[in-house]
């Protein structure tokens, strides 16, 4: 790791300012943003944590444009945006895989928001994004074939297919079993050095920030702000199992502790 003072300023590609939001229920009010700021730079890989509830999803949902602040803006290159489109897609921590799609025809809806494409164009655009996650084999396997891993390498695909500038994954990994995810990790850290694109990525998995992540953003809940960020700089491709991805968990595990005892 290095201090934040040496990391070199880039122009920010996503400018998150100010935002807060609540939630009323029955139960009152919940106010899952405080005063959120956070600067993404193009082509920056950066992970989101924290404890349940603290207000990470809240965020992407928000950079999603799926969920709209009370107080404050986000802009993408310095436009000011609301609402979701192909410039920003969402990977779940559940498929969402259309099952009576084949594997290319799930790509090839996410390229009805890509304009000025024949069908011929398509189809080439979606070979080549399966072809990106190991799967071009796979093109007319049908959904229920394929395993939990495969299912969310078409998801990837799918995401990636209308070439959005940023993509958002909210524990996309979390259900998947541990050998399964440990290749996810290797795959997407090779798919994002191939493509630069912007990431922003939810996780609970303090290894798994940081093994992703060229910057970790730990949150704190009630109400969600940012308590601290974590610049990681590890040569790639990473190992989970590296010593030195323990060692930067390790540093934001005291720290969510330290959290703990102020909220309890």
């Amino acid at each position: 790791m290095i201090p934040e003072s040496e990391i070199t300023t880039h122009a920010a590609k996503l400018q998150i300012r100010n935002v807060s939001k609540r939630f009323h229920s029955s139960n009152g009010i919940t106010h899952a943003l405080d005063n959120v700021s956070l600067d993404i730079r193009e082509g920056e890989f950066v992970c989101l944590v924290g404890a349940s509830g603290c207000g990470k999803s809240t965020l992407l949902n928000h950079i999603a444009g799926l969920e709209i602040p009370d107080e404050g803006s986000l802009q993408l290159d310095g436009v000011p945006f609301s609402g979701p489109d192909r410039t920003r897609m969402m990977l779940f921590q559940e498929h969402a895989l259309f099952p009576w799609l084949n594997v290319i025809g799930n790509v090839l809806f996410a390229l009805k928001l890509k304009p000025n494409l024949n069908d011929k164009e398509r189809k080439e655009v979606a070979r080549y994004y399966l072809h990106l996650v190991g799967l071009q084999d796979f093109a007319n396997s049908n959904i229920h074939e394929l395993s939990g891993g495969m299912r969310q390498r078409v998801a990837l695909a799918r995401a990636l297919a209308p070439n959005p500038r940023i993509l958002l994954m909210d524990e996309p990994f979390a259900a998947l079993d541990t050998m399964t995810r440990e290749q996810l990790y290797g795959d997407l850290q090779r798919i994002w050095q191939q493509r630069k694109i912007t990431i922003v990525f939810v996780t609970h998995n303090l290894r798994e920030a940081a093994c992703l992540g060229d910057r970790i953003v730990l949150f704190r809940p009630r109400p969600g702000r940012i308590f601290r960020e974590y610049p990681v700089n590890l040569p790639r491709p990473r190992d989970l199992n590296d010593p030195q991805i323990a060692t930067v968990s390790g540093q934001i595990t005291q720290d969510l502790k330290t959290i703990g005892k102020d909220s309890a």
